[in-house]
């Protein structure tokens, strides 16, 4: 590895990785605290406002972390990836200032009234902003979707061949790109995955290693953060099932990847669950299989055909004679199993979840003492990081299935990167933005097992003071 483009491509895996360990974290921590927040303004019990007040806390560390990967990410973008902004840029710029204006002055904005509006709103109105601000990092996430869709399928642009761009033509195609529609739900669905996992491991690990304190909060937090993991997981599958039939009509070369499949199955294409191949992924030595799986995930049918790698290949070497491609395949060996472990560690925390429900059913608590308590403690600790890793295995199944190309079918990854910057430079940004972020990392994780460790603030509930009678301190 020692070109700058490898070196480029490297940053930009290490920097988006990295940035996304905190996308859905705050994606959904924001709709529980909001969740939290709303019960306690309804019932007025004081066990939900400790709870809003400790995982609001989880959640302000985790979104300032998220902004500062954020920034690095578009720094990488503008020094490795020039020639790539450059065609995009009409395009990509719409989104991402509606994302920039829009969608984080609603999520930042109401998010600095809630952290300062304890005592200065009343309770109604302080709750609204947190929902705003929640609402925010929703359309956040669908804005820069539908930015990244376009580089999957892209849709509503108009080649300049002068300029040597593709310029923007219709805004509602991009906003409403078919890849973007069912992505967005996937991801967000994803995303709480993480949330109710991060919910429900912090307060199992009250409820089995300090069960004399506030046993009666940590338990309705475990079983919200359970019940919202499994609900989501259902609707990871049902969504990443329609999903597939989509990237199988515009990436049909992906689905072929994530199978490793490189012959045409005409019918009953066989999904494995697990290979051992060659170590270039070109043939399986041994395979456990279901049979016609992989026709149904990515036709709807059992008896489907599914394309194979050979004759995609010599389709897009007609098709795009002048792209300079010869090889259109992605790296077999990194889709094959990125698309598995997001899978496999998917429905793990969705098991994970369902066991903690059944612990905690009819008012019980983990037996203390018992050994399935003790394995479920280190299923608290592990949760977390199920969902987290299996998005994060996601993204990385999402970027390098589209490989070798930045923008399907249009621009390859070759040609996207900045022609102007060395080798040198790139190693220079890699390592220190590498330093950084294990630095953060160190920051974050410490951050939030100090808190963790605190377990329940005070309730404090927020104090009006009727000035009504006061005098006026200044009036027109």
């Amino acid at each position: 590895m020692d070109t700058a483009l490898d070196l480029a491509r490297w940053q930009f895996g290490i920097t988006t990785v990295y940035h996304f360990l905190f996308v859905p974290m705050t994606i959904s921590l924001a709709f529980l605290v909001a969740i939290m927040q709303t019960v306690w303004w309804r019932t007025g019990n004081e066990q939900w406002l400790r709870l809003t007040r400790l995982f609001g806390k989880l959640f302000l560390i985790n979104f300032a972390m998220g902004i500062v990967t954020g920034i690095v990410q578009e720094f990488q973008f503008g020094m490795n990836w020039s020639s790539y902004s450059r065609f995009v840029g009409d395009i990509f710029g719409a989104p991402l200032a509606i994302e920039g204006l829009l969608a984080f002055f609603l999520e930042s904005t109401f998010l600095g009234l809630w952290i300062f509006g304890w005592d200065r709103l009343k309770p109604g109105l302080h709750l609204m902003t947190i929902w705003i601000a929640a609402i925010g990092t929703a359309l956040s996430a669908y804005f820069i979707l539908a930015a990244n869709s376009f580089m999957q399928n892209p849709v509503g642009y108009t080649m300049n061949a002068e300029r040597g761009r593709a310029e923007l033509t219709d805004f509602m195609a991009v906003l409403t790109n078919k890849v973007a529609l069912i992505t967005v739900p996937h991801t967000l669905f994803a995303a709480f995955m993480v949330g109710g996992g991060f919910v429900a491991a912090v307060a199992m690990w009250h409820l089995i290693r300090r069960p004399e304190r506030d046993a009666d909060a940590f338990r309705g937090a475990a079983r919200l953060g359970a019940i919202t993991l499994l609900i989501a997981g259902i609707g990871v599958v049902i969504t990443g099932d329609i999903q597939g039939k989509v990237m199988t009509e515009v990436q049909p070369m992906k689905m072929a990847a994530a199978e490793a499949l490189y012959e045409d199955a005409d019918e009953c294409a066989p999904f494995s669950v697990f290979t051992i191949g060659t170590l270039d992924g070109s043939k399986p030595l041994w395979s456990l299989e279901v049979p016609c799986l992989l026709s149904q995930l990515a036709t709807g049918s059992f008896d489907g055909e599914v394309r194979g790698i050979n004759s995609l290949n010599a389709e897009y070497a007609e098709t795009y004679a002048d792209s300079g491609l010869t090889d259109f395949s992605p790296n077999i060996p990194v889709t094959y199993w990125s698309f598995r472990l997001m899978m496999g560690l998917g429905f793990a925390a969705m098991a994970a979840s369902a066991w903690i429900l059944w612990t905690l059913r009819k008012g019980r608590l983990p037996r203390q003492g018992a050994r399935s308590t003790r394995w479920l403690l280190a299923t608290a600790i592990v949760l977390p990081l199920l969902p987290l890793f299996a998005n994060s295995f996601g993204w990385i199944f999402t970027e390098m299935g589209r490989q070798p190309w930045v923008v399907f079918g249009l621009m390859p990854t070759e040609a996207g990167v900045s022609p102007s910057v060395s080798a040198a430079q790139v190693w220079t940004s890699m390592i220190g933005f590498t330093l950084l972020y294990g630095a953060l990392a160190v920051v974050e994780v410490k951050l939030l097992l100090r808190y963790i460790g605190k377990g329940l603030p005070d309730a404090n509930p927020p104090r009006h003071d009727d000035d009504s009678d006061r005098p006026l301190a200044f009036a027109y």
